[in-house]
């Protein structure tokens, strides 16, 4: 799930995992028993800073049901009015910021503008799939580590799943997912295959519910990160995207906020890019658990 805030200046990132993709510890164990490698991701993104926290933890942390997942102290809970994300956990150090871990506790809700229940496939043989659960949403955050204790905004939360590593099948994709002048929800995919053939998919889900698939104008390049990660986003041929924030920039992943142009309508999108090539480098493996610790047993 991410989101934005209605002034533009917070932001936030909030991912849950069960088997997490970019776990050393899952990968070097095998990939086997998810269950025993879960965490919540929470990145807070503002003017003042930014907090940052995924702890992985074993199967005695993990309880879930149909609407209701929770690791460690923290938990999701679906209801008819949406989705509320309760979080406590650790932040990492941050330069400038913070010397020391420190504690990080606050309530989200998600109300849904925009439902959704259809599955997407991102491969052809369908080992990895996509729900846009909620396309475009509504998004109250409340937190003591937020300037004025929290904020609201506009939120996307979607689901994916597979039955392979990412990195088996994909050399890499861009992500993004906006809204439209007439308030449809936008959303992007541009996977490059192992093989290298392209998938580009373009996604509207109109606020009556109903989606339509359309052809993305081509990729155009966005400004290379500190780790030199390449991104792009599809961009109308006469027009060219701008960076407006970058939120993340690591070796195999970056996340920002960016203006495109799409059927000649200015749009503003999260945008996030993930190179799988870098992912699966033994050395950035080895780099992970530095921004991902692991707690077995608490």
């Amino acid at each position: 799930m991410d989101a934005t805030s209605d002034c533009g200046q917070f932001a936030l990132a909030v991912i849950a995992f069960v088997g997490s993709v970019f776990s050393p510890y899952y990968h070097w164990a095998g990939r086997k028993e998810p269950e025993n490698h879960v965490a919540i991701n929470i990145a807070l993104y503002g003017p003042g800073g930014r907090a940052w926290a995924m702890t992985e933890r074993g199967r005695n942390s993990l309880t879930r049901s149909r609407t209701t997942l929770c690791i460690g102290n923290s938990r999701l809970v679906y209801s008819s009015g949406g989705l509320e994300i309760m979080f406590e956990e650790i932040a990492l150090p941050w330069p400038g910021q913070r010397l020391l871990p420190a504690k990080i506790s606050g309530r989200i809700v998600v109300e849904p503008e925009i439902e959704n229940d259809r599955l997407h496939e991102l491969d052809p043989e369908g080992h990895h799939i996509w729900r846009p659960v909620f396309p475009r949403a509504r998004i109250s955050v409340l937190s003591d580590s937020l300037p004025e204790g929290g904020w609201q905004g506009e939120a996307y939360h979607d689901f994916n799943a597979g039955d392979r590593p990412v990195e088996a099948d994909f050399r890499g994709w861009d992500w993004a997912r906006g809204r439209s002048g007439g308030d449809a929800a936008l959303i992007l995919y541009d996977a490059v295959l192992k093989d290298g053939r392209r998938r580009a998919i373009g996604l509207t889900q109109a606020a009556d519910g109903r989606s339509s698939y359309f052809s993305p104008p081509p990729r155009s390049p966005l400004p290379t990160g500190l780790w030199g990660v390449r991104g792009g986003i599809a961009c109308d041929p006469r027009a060219s995207p701008k960076l407006l924030r970058r939120l993340e920039d690591t070796p195999f992943y970056n996340r920002a906020l960016v203006r495109t142009s799409l059927s000649g309508d200015p749009v503003t999108m999260v945008h996030e890019t993930l190179c799988c090539r870098r992912l699966a480098n033994p050395l950035v493996r080895l780099m992970l658990p530095f921004r991902m610790p692991r707690r077995p047993f608490g």
